[in-house]
């Protein structure tokens, strides 16, 4: 059960030559932008299914620019949080702590509001009218793997999309899956969720 880090950056423009404009936006895609634009905080429940299948749960609070906090049911030693600068991922068990730039992971596409989603993530077939795919990977550094979002068409949801969660592909194919219900959009959430406390001797750290 680990956050594949993956970086989702837009291309440099050409010194020399203007870069020609950029087409308009397909339907879903500009509803997509419309979503992420809209929400500012969500809170969710989640069961996540890693490459083995195993299954677990919990709960998920998001507020942006880049905070996050994925906490796992009880009896899973794992908490993932991001401070609004980096996502921590703390292994209890082994009192272990990895960390990763917000920008450098898959979650930079839904955490990061000045992301432009259309230079670097596409609409993809959903298979149903009703789901809205869109694939993101970074085509300069495939290595650090890719993310597909899936989302549900919702009248009353921001954008008139509801979010139902993702699938990260890492660099050696392990796929881990994460579904979302009980979704809440734009609720208060107060800056004390994304503490954590550190197991290492240094005690608690924002």
């Amino acid at each position: 059960m680990r956050l594949s880090p993956a970086v989702l950056a837009a291309a440099l423009a050409t010194p020399v030559l203007a870069a020609a404009p950029a087409p308009a936006p397909s339907p879903d895609l500009a509803a997509v932008q419309a979503h992420l634009k809209a929400v500012q905080t969500m809170t969710a429940d989640f069961e996540q299914t890693n490459a083995r299948g195993q299954i677990v749960s919990g709960t998920i609070q998001l507020k942006k620019p880049g905070k996050v906090r994925f906490q796992y049911q009880k009896g899973v030693p794992l908490l993932v949080v991001g401070d609004g600068k980096a996502l921590t991922m703390i292994d209890y068990s082994v009192k272990q702590v990895s960390r990763w730039p917000i920008g450098n992971t898959p979650l930079a596409l839904l955490l990061d509001p000045n992301k432009d989603v259309a230079r670097y993530a596409t609409i993809i077939p959903g298979g149903r009218p009703d789901v809205v795919m869109l694939a993101g990977q970074d085509k300069k550094h495939r290595e650090y793997g890719s993310i597909t979002v899936t989302f549900r068409r919702s009248p009353g949801a921001p954008g008139g999309l509801m979010l139902d969660g993702w699938q990260v592909l890492d660099a050696q194919n392990n796929r881990t899956t994460v579904r979302l219900a009980n979704q809440k959009f734009n609720v208060p959430i107060d800056d004390s969720a994304f503490r954590w406390t550190d197991p290492r001797p240094q005690g608690p750290r924002r």
